[in-house]
């Protein structure tokens, strides 16, 4: 081999030892170009449909608007609280602090991205599933400009999308127009949109005349601006105005020393006092108890309806709102006085679309006020009945509505505690339509008793009321709900059985104009048979029960009056609050609407509910009724195929008597002229002298006393009952052998115009949630 070839051969070996190296660079070249490639074409495809933003976009606020259900804007969240500034009226002072706490490198970036941000965003991303940060001040306007911060809509698409716009917005607008647009743009909580007019709700300033550690405060709002309310949040407020200090320092803005003194600075000085904001707005105030349960809703759906120009359709319907306002509100009005108070809820029983709703009376312009219609502190009394006793015996005993019941003395199981009603009598064997329409508190724990403890509270947990792991039975006469959580439960009685779950919210469109429906969630919570029996007997309580006053001529409607009584140990200590009661209840409904109403006081432990107030829920509720009854055609309820009706009660096919018999009757096989409070009926009662619980036939309704289905941990008496005067006994005293029925519809429930004489003497509790039910 000569020279030549030799040094050919080492070359050629050096050649092949050489090119996995070069090969392997080139591999890695190829995917990187690759990777750009696709990288560049999946952001094309995705900012090609990105949504417009225009100037208008960006001046404008971030204010979501309120829909009514018929689709008529109501408001804007915050649109009357935004003062616009433009560029020369903002301080440098602000746009320095905004700048080093939002963006330190905002004027060298020509992209409107920051990548050194962006890197450091993606080693975040890296350690978990959600995108994080990197956000410029002008991605930051164009998010708040066009999109929502729902947390799910943080997409690799939305960020692409993002990207795309702060670019044309870098190209199309200076920096100063886009600090401008963002200063005026950010949310500053308590619905106040802006800079410039968060100087002016904070301090009662212009943003020229703020110093440098209340435009530090300010600067640090827009990132989490509840959390950072000065209100709310004092300390958390003055940690981010420090840092917002600090950060300054750092971008050589301020000096460490004019950092110090400004730290020393209150972070309430200046500040003014939060009872100088009113809301003068008549819709808002109408709307307010509304509203507050709406912007709850919106955020638990993910968005911020402060920021995210959302367009929000309610279900509201204004007219029925505004009168429910108005009457409340009237000086002529049904309500005793100003400090009486009151929760109203409006359900359609055949959505769950809440309707109209009240908070209370006499508020003055307070925003978002204690909302008494979701307030689930008082108990309802024996509007619980239907929910607790009675509709369970029919879906689980399957009783029909002449199913006997026994009022005769009864001690809870286990202890010496014995129930009475209001009236301190027992009125003997009945109907379970009576002892329901004349509410009477015996039969219904007796029938709780019978059904069990944990049967009925499956049967109300269907209902959306949850019954405490430790309540007793007295919970059959009452537990605490809420005014809303009652019209969702009766609005199960009027549509077939079907409970549905409060709906607030038909349709979100957000800002890129993506439409998201709602619906709500429902299930079947009881058998068609067992609704439309306990809605006949339900409409005996306004024919010839204890709501004889809130009765409509020609209308088809069911309902329940409740009231509670003090315990034992709150009337010792307040003797004034003899003869008042703390809760009285109305629920009702037609086929259209289920309306739930609370009245009382705030302080109940101080003041009572007296005399005549105790029917204020019972006529509040006809004022609304009837207005209501304008808006929907009146029609009955359609029996279903399996009840069958003999005489005036209702039994499940097959189950009917030949002949029906009603007991109490001086004899087994003689017929009772005593209707039980059906709508056909004339209203007599019963006279408890001719029944005894010694005549009270063995077999189906028979009732012992001698075990309990829960553990009775109470006081040693029960004084619940029959309406605390409402109970349709004309008579007054709590002595005598017999109750009439009052022909009386004036003045109160059932006929009666005051409660009875010393009703609450002796009235201790038998709830283990510490509240006597007075009925």
């Amino acid at each position: 081999m000569n020279t030549n070839d030799s040094r050919k051969a080492r070359r050629n070996r050096a050649s092949k030892k050489r090119h996995p190296i070069r090969r392997f660079f080139k591999w890695v070249f190829l995917a990187l170009l690759a990777v750009l490639l696709a990288g560049t074409a999946l952001f094309a495809y995705y900012a090609k449909d990105a949504p417009a933003i225009t100037l208008e976009k960006l001046q404008s606020g971030g204010a979501s608007t309120i829909y009514s259900a018929e689709g008529q804007e109501l408001t804007k969240l915050g649109s009357e609280n935004r003062t616009y500034v433009t560029s020369d009226k903002i301080p440098g002072s602000l746009k320095n602090a905004v700048v080093s706490i939002e963006d330190r490198r905002f004027y060298q970036e020509f992209l409107g991205v920051d990548p050194i941000r962006i890197l450091s965003a993606a080693v975040q991303n890296a350690r978990n599933d959600t995108l994080q940060g990197g956000s410029t001040i002008t991605q930051q306007l164009v998010k708040l400009s066009v999109f929502s911060t729902k947390a799910s809509d943080q997409t690799l698409r939305r960020k692409a999308q993002e990207a795309w716009l702060a670019f044309k917005v870098t190209r199309d607008y200076s920096k100063d127009q886009v600090l401008e647009f963002y200063i005026n743009k950010v949310y500053m909580s308590n619905g106040v949109y802006g800079m410039a007019t968060a100087a002016q709700y904070y301090f009662g300033k212009s943003l020229n005349q703020l110093d440098l550690p209340q435009i530090a405060l300010l600067a640090g709002m827009p990132q989490a601006p509840e959390s950072y309310d000065p209100y709310k949040n004092p300390a958390k407020a003055k940690d981010r105005r420090d840092t917002v200090l600090n950060a300054m320092v750092a971008n050589k803005k301020i000096t460490a020393a004019q950092a110090a003194q400004a730290k020393g600075t209150a972070i309430t000085d200046g500040l003014q006092p939060q009872s100088a904001h009113k809301n003068n707005d008549e819709t808002d105030l109408v709307l307010d108890p509304y509203l507050k349960q709406v912007i709850d809703d919106v955020k638990a759906k993910g968005y911020n309806p402060y920021i995210d120009n959302l367009k929000i359709y309610t279900n509201v319907n204004y007219d029925i709102q505004k009168r429910l306002y108005d009457l409340a509100n009237a000086e002529d009005g049904v309500f005793s006085n100003d400090l009486m108070q009151t929760g109203v809820a409006i359900t359609n029983p055949n959505n769950g679309q809440v309707v109209a709703m009240l908070g209370g009376r006499k508020l003055g312009n307070v925003r978002l006020a204690l909302n008494r219609a979701v307030t689930a502190d008082r108990s309802n009394g024996s509007t619980m009945k239907p929910i607790l006793d009675y509709g369970p015996a029919i879906e689980y005993l399957n009783w029909p509505t002449s199913e006997p019941v026994s009022d005769t003395a009864y001690t809870y199981p286990g202890t010496n505690i014995q129930l009475y009603d209001w009236d301190r009598q027992y009125m003997g064997q009945m109907t379970m339509r009576r002892a329901l329409v004349q509410s009477r508190n015996v039969p219904a724990i007796r029938t709780l008793e019978k059904v069990g403890l944990s049967r009925a509270s499956t049967f109300a947990s269907g209902l959306g009321i949850s019954i405490p792991s430790s309540a007793g039975l007295s919970v059959g006469i009452g537990s605490d709900v809420s005014p809303l959580q009652l019209a969702a439960a009766y609005s199960a009685f009027s549509n077939g059985g079907t409970y549905y779950k409060p709906q607030y919210i038909n349709k979100i469109i957000t800002a890129d104009g993506v439409a998201h429906t709602y619906s709500t969630t429902h299930r079947q919570a009881m058998k068609a048979s067992t609704a439309y029996m306990i809605t006949d007997m339900l409409k005996g309580v306004f024919t010839s029960g204890t709501a004889t006053a809130a009765n409509i001529q020609g209308l088809y409607q069911a309902g329940k009056t409740g009231t509670t009584d003090y315990d034992s140990t709150t009337l010792a200590n307040n003797p004034a609050l003899n003869d008042t009661v703390r809760d009285s209840w109305m629920a009702g409904y037609t086929q259209h609407f289920s309306v739930a109403i609370w009245t009382g006081y705030d302080a109940a432990n101080k003041r009572g509910i007296a005399g005549a107030e105790q029917n204020t829920a019972i006529l509040f509720y006809r004022q609304i009724m009837s207005y209501l009854a304008e808006k929907q055609t009146n029609t009955d309820w359609k029996k279903p195929s399996n009840v069958v009706r003999s005489g005036s009660e209702l039994y499940l096919r097959g189950t009917q008597p030949a002949t029906a018999v009603t007991p109490g009757s001086s004899s087994s096989s003689s017929q009772s002229s005593r209707n039980d409070g059906s709508s056909s009926e004339d209203g007599s009662t019963h006279n408890s002298s001719s029944s005894s619980a010694s005549s009270f036939s063995s077999g189906p309704g028979t009732e012992s006393s001698s075990s309990s289905s829960a553990n009775e941990s109470q006081p040693s008496t029960d004084t619940s009952g029959g309406e605390g005067g409402q109970g349709g006994n004309s008579s007054n005293s709590s002595q005598g052998s017999s109750a009439s029925s009052s022909s009386n519809n004036t003045g109160g429930t059932g006929g009666n115009t005051a409660p009875p004489t010393g009703n609450n003497n002796n009235n201790n509790n038998a709830n283990n949630q510490g509240s006597s039910q007075t009925e």
